[in-house]
């Protein structure tokens, strides 16, 4: 395939250096090149995975689908207009796939922090808190991933209804406490806290590798298709 990196920051140069050989990268926008961005220059470009910024996310995909090239995008912060984007894939016969977090781990971690919080529904005497911690380049807080499993834990947890970064006195919000240190891929905490004991779940990134490779594995999926997709979707879960 024939790849363009739409945001060459740090998650496009790791997956710029996974994809080869396998594939090539035929187009590159970063912040110096980004007024070259448009549906013509995407032109010979198989698939486009987007690692960009919040504010421009929504522009990114949209340009993407009215080039006809399907769209693997990772940006976080800009969710709120997910379903717009949804909708004008689906109106033009696009393809696009959505993921907080492309690692393999972490979606499996999706998984297990669903039924963890399945099991803990009937359990209220447990508190549920959350931490996540990511680098000091990380501009949103809490993570799209920490966000993920905020919402997985609300949908089986009829006494959780929201998540609130920080601390907070409702019981019925989970508290995401965030923190940022230099040269931290993401570690992601879920607490469940009675007065006679604690279970924990925590999944730790070692490196980028897993995301890049993740955002690979997506685009390699989504190539051909169309609709709307998520990583549940390329890993059968």
């Amino acid at each position: 395939m024939v790849i363009a990196l739409i945001g060459y920051g740090r998650m496009g140069k790791a997956i710029e250096k996974l994809a080869y050989p396998k594939h090539d990268i035929g187009l590159k926008i970063g912040k110096k090149n980004a007024h070259e961005f448009t549906a013509g220059s995407l032109e010979g470009i198989d698939v486009a995975i987007d690692f960009s910024l919040p504010d421009i996310a929504v522009d990114n995909i949209k340009t993407c689908i009215d080039a006809g090239v399907p769209v693997v995008s990772g940006t976080t912060g800009w969710l709120e207009r997910k379903d717009e984007v949804d909708q004008y894939c689906l109106k033009k016969g696009g393809a696009f796939l959505y993921a907080s977090n492309f690692s393999v781990g972490v979606n499996l971690f999706f998984v297990l922090n669903s039924k963890l919080a399945e099991l803990m529904n009937d359990r209220k005497e447990y508190g549920i808190s959350m931490k996540e911690i990511h680098h000091i380049h990380k501009l949103d807080a809490p993570s799209g991933t920490g966000i993920s499993l905020a919402n997985g834990i609300i949908d089986k947890v009829e006494r959780k209804t929201g998540w609130q970064e920080g601390q907070t006195d409702d019981s019925s919000v989970i508290p995401i406490e965030s923190e940022r240190f230099e040269m931290t891929p993401g570690t992601h905490i879920v607490y469940y806290d009675s007065p006679i004991d604690s279970i924990e779940i925590k999944h730790t990134a070692h490196s980028r590798d897993g995301f890049a490779s993740g955002a690979i594995l997506a685009a390699e999926w989504l190539h051909g298709k169309t609709g709307v997709f998520t990583m549940a979707d390329v890993l059968g879960l």
